[in-house]
């Protein structure tokens, strides 16, 4: 929203006291539209206004008309109430006279010149284009040109419509830049401190005169809701002491275990090895809780009897404390004699104290069995 130097130093060049005497209004209109854009057009009225409201900073009548003129012909053939600087207009013409005798009274904050009642005029025919010929005169000619005053109740209007749009803090806002309250016109005005103090307002990436004190819209912090079952926040001042606790061990793979299940599978179908089942019961003897998660169920003691029965009367040993033994060892009194069931029941007695009901009714079973089988050779054996 910045003026360059170059651009200012168009600017003041054309609003120069010697350029604006010997120039037409139209003339002066054109030099302004070949050194800027369209695009520019705001930022230029931004430094028109600026320049308006600093009666020492265009200190002869003949400029401020100029100036007054560039506002209106920047968007000319647009309606006057979509201007942007439509409200200069209607604050210049309801100010009070110059001319008018009256106690002298201090600048306000940015307040605009006031104007005498030919210069109400010359504002008057530029904003209703009731004279065709007045921008082919000079400034000094158009303010001895006879007027009347507009009727400014419909841009009043129209103004207050588009004002009410606007928020209430950018209706309330003041310039930072404030005219000298004090300002004598017998003084002489050095142009090159003007023109120094013009740059140093509306130069620069954040020019002063684009900031502006506007009330802050302060409210208080409103109570925090009290929520039912609201998780409670972890304030994590001290990092160290909301450590996760996390068995680093839940997640490892267990390759040992895996491995005993593989061999047990296997035992169930074929006998091992005797590599494998050194393996198998190295394993059971480094975890002793191994062995509840190795795949053997009661009934699936039979195959492992009949194929592996070392390994049989291991795993009984290790099971003797489970609550589920007394399982195991029914399936054992009812399974098929064999050779190797009966060396998996007389290892187990004696090691272990077998119940008695359990011995008995294995013996029972024996002699039964032994009556009823046929074949000599395996009767002997058994």
């Amino acid at each position: 929203m910045a003026l360059s130097p170059k651009e200012l130093n168009s600017l003041l060049g054309i609003l120069s006291e010697e350029n604006v005497e010997v120039q037409t209004l139209e003339v002066l209109c054109s030099q302004l539209h070949q050194s800027f854009s369209k695009q520019d057009n705001y930022k230029v009225g931004c430094a028109l206004v600026l320049l308006l409201q600093n009666g020492d900073l265009l200190p002869r009548p003949w400029q401020r008309l100029v100036a007054i003129t560039f506002l209106h012909d920047m968007y000319r053939g647009e309606p006057l109430a979509n201007n942007p600087f439509a409200p200069v207009f209607l604050h210049l013409l309801q100010l009070g006279d110059n001319t008018v005798k009256a106690p002298p009274r201090k600048m306000e904050f940015s307040q605009l010149p006031r104007l005498s009642t030919a210069e109400k005029n010359f504002v008057s025919q530029i904003i209703t284009n009731s004279s065709k010929d007045l921008l082919k005169k000079t400034a000094k000619q158009a303010l001895v040109q006879e007027g009347h005053m507009m009727d400014v109740s419909a841009l009043q209007v129209a103004l207050a419509d588009k004002l009410s749009e606007l928020p209430a803090t950018g209706r309330s806002a003041l310039s930072v830049v404030l005219p000298d309250s004090d300002l004598r016109s017998s003084l002489p005005v050095d142009p090159a401190a003007a023109h120094k103090t013009v740059e140093a307002l509306l130069s620069g990436t954040m020019p002063v005169s684009a900031q502006n004190f506007r009330p802050e819209m302060l409210r208080l912090v409103p109570p925090l809701h009290n929520c039912e079952d609201e998780l409670a926040w972890l304030n994590m001042v001290c990092p160290g002491e909301h450590q996760v606790a996390m068995d680093v061990t839940a997640c490892v793979w267990n390759c040992a275990g895996v491995e005993a299940k593989k061999l047990m599978v296997k035992a169930f179908k074929s006998a091992l090895t005797l590599q494998q089942q050194q393996h198998l019961l190295a394993e059971l003897d480094n975890d002793p809780k191994l062995v509840y998660h190795i795949g053997l169920t009661p009934n699936k003691l039979p195959d492992l009897v009949e194929n592996n029965p070392l390994i049989a009367i291991e795993v009984l040993l290790k099971l003797m404390q489970s609550t589920h033994i007394t399982e195991y060892f029914s399936v054992l009194v009812n399974m098929e004699m064999s050779l190797h069931s009966m060396e998996v029941v007389n290892r187990l007695t004696t090691t272990v104290d077998l119940p008695t009901e359990f011995v008995h009714l294995y013996i029972s079973n024996c002699i039964s069995t032994c009556e009823t089988i046929k074949d000599r050779y395996m009767q002997n054996r058994l």
